[in-house]
């Protein structure tokens, strides 16, 4: 059987650790080229050592709020690969506090990685694949925070439902040249992140999950598969969630 993306470029911010290994993983194994960008350029060039041959997986620096490191690591993608097809705007950080006790600059951070960092990462990637003329997909990383918000994250969840409409307005903007825009909503996830939590917390989150589990990073990287892959190739400007029926 021919694999989803076998030939197929692939770049994944925040791509280190967490939701951005796990799917650089899946696409991997998919057959397709992939580069993560990281801000820790040494943990990225780790990471793509554990995925495999060097000639299919490589590292780089990437602070996702620059502009020129974002354009930096789109050229290297295609210089290395030679096109960009796939794009997945991942990376991101938490700075929870009650809004009382929030600083601006806690919340302006959050704000500059999450939705700054989408924004130049798929105005980018958008530009590259009309150039090409072979259309593409770009996947953003919101969360379910930022579908219903959540006590001490009004920083995180104003950048995820920030995403969800720059990535339906992105959708008809680049339609016409066959680039695909979509988002993923995870919802309680098993990573270093959520593994924080207090066992009070945690319990309280599992009892509004109707599957009764939290989700596996696999289980993300497998509906970012979907949706880079011909699958999905009639789908752009939806939110796809992968919450096990939280919130719903």
């Amino acid at each position: 059987m021919t694999s989803l993306l076998a030939g197929r470029t692939a770049v994944i911010t925040g791509g280190a650790n967490g939701l951005g290994f796990a799917i650089a993983q899946a696409f991997f194994a998919q057959g397709a080229n992939v580069v993560l960008g990281d801000l820790d350029g040494a943990a990225a060039d780790a990471a793509a050592a554990r995925l495999g041959p060097e000639a299919r997986a490589q590292g780089v620096a990437c602070d996702v709020t620059s502009e020129d490191d974002v354009d930096r690591l789109l050229t290297f993608a295609t210089s290395a690969f030679g096109r960009l097809d796939v794009m997945v705007n991942n990376a991101g950080v938490t700075r929870d506090k009650t809004m009382r006790k929030m600083s601006l600059d806690d919340f302006e951070f959050v704000i500059d990685v999450h939705l700054r960092g989408t924004w130049l990462g798929t105005r980018a990637a958008a530009a590259l694949m009309r150039d090409q003329g072979q259309g593409g997909s770009i996947i953003n990383m919101s969360s379910i925070s930022g579908k219903v918000g959540n006590p001490g994250q009004t920083n995180y969840s104003a950048a995820k439902a920030g995403i969800v409409g720059l990535t339906k307005a992105a959708a008809k903007e680049v339609g016409f040249a066959g680039v695909r825009v979509n988002a993923l909503q995870p919802g309680i996830i098993e990573t270093a992140m959520t593994q924080k939590l207090t066992d009070e917390v945690r319990a309280a989150r599992l009892a509004d999950v109707p599957l009764g589990r939290f989700g596996q990073p696999s289980e993300v990287a497998q509906a970012a598969l979907f949706l880079a892959s011909d699958m999905s190739s009639y789908l752009t400007g939806i939110t796809l969630e992968i919450s096990g029926g939280r919130n719903i």
